[in-house]
């Protein structure tokens, strides 16, 4: 990964890193998409300038320097969160610049030891830092969180591996889903999460953890070629329901850089283009991330 190149972003076989395009549709992919309104909805790229360039779009990680101090913090929920000392500090970025009032995600990776940290509701105070939840993994591992423990996503997942960034799209090849939200699920979970954040047990409502595809009879005529390369990640990879919000968005880095032509047309992308799929034949043992390979 950018500025920590001896780590990967988890293994190569992890359920992240694993191809869709040979899974079976989801025997409740459509009443799925109807609760997410796929009919009169598109996607929505959760990422790019704000207008203020101090606070873009999107969810910011950093790779901690030699001389981060490693702080402990005081959790809302303790119970389920990764005790620490995390690598957080005042010029830690938070996802909405240091004032927001939103999900306040931080995200830090230790390159010396590929370890990864992730706050939901960060703050930092020299007396004393909180934080709603915060979760630890190892970038070498496939180590999936406890059952029933949340993370800094709602999905109990890791945020990361999930970010679209404008490097690998200029790279021309993104080889992992990319993390999304819906407005309303259901009180379930499927592997690869570990926690739901529903609020009324309807089946008609995706689980966390639900992965959808861009179907391959989509056509890509006409979208540039930048464009190209997220929809067809989309087609090969898909997209992984890690938390509540607004129906149809999809997150990436907090950058500046990302050109407003692309963002454009990625909203023109009718959500009714997807399918959910069922990955359950690509699970092999259900406190792992590691997928059985296409």
């Amino acid at each position: 990964m950018p500025g920590a190149p001896r780590c990967p972003l988890f293994p190569a076989d992890n359920v992240w890193n694993t191809r869709i395009t040979g899974l079976p549709v989801d025997s409740h992919s459509g009443a799925w998409l109807a609760a997410m309104s796929s009919a009169t909805t598109r996607l929505h790229p959760d990422f790019g300038p704000s207008g203020d360039p101090r606070a873009p779009y999107g969810i910011p990680y950093t790779v901690a320097p030699p001389s981060q101090r490693f702080v402990s913090l005081r959790f809302t929920y303790a119970s389920e969160s990764d005790s620490g000392p995390y690598p957080f500090g005042p010029s830690t970025p938070i996802e909405g610049g240091r004032s927001a009032t939103g999900d306040r995600h931080a995200i830090m990776v230790d390159p010396r030891t590929c370890t990864l940290y992730e706050l939901w509701d960060a703050r930092y105070s020299a007396a004393g830092s909180t934080a709603g939840s915060g979760a630890i993994w190892h970038l070498r591992s496939d180590a999936l969180r406890p059952a029933g423990w949340t993370s800094a996503d709602a999905a109990g997942l890791p945020i990361l591996p999930g970010l679209l960034t404008y490097a690998e799209v200029r790279s021309g090849s993104i080889t992992h889903a990319l993390r999304m939200t819906a407005e309303l699920t259901d009180t379930a979970y499927l592997w690869p999460a570990r926690h739901e954040a529903g609020n009324s047990g309807r089946p008609s409502l995706p689980p966390m953890g639900a992965r959808f595809r861009l179907k391959a009879s989509f056509s890509l005529a006409g979208y540039s070629r930048d464009a190209k390369v997220v929809l067809r990640a989309m087609q090969q990879y898909g997209l992984i329901l890690a938390d509540n919000g607004s129906n149809w968005y999809f997150q990436g880095e907090a950058e500046n850089d990302w050109p407003a032509s692309l963002i454009s047309e990625l909203k023109t992308v009718p959500a009714s283009a997807f399918q959910a799929v069922d990955e359950s034949g690509l699970e092999i043992r259900p406190n792992s991330g590691a997928a059985r390979q296409p």
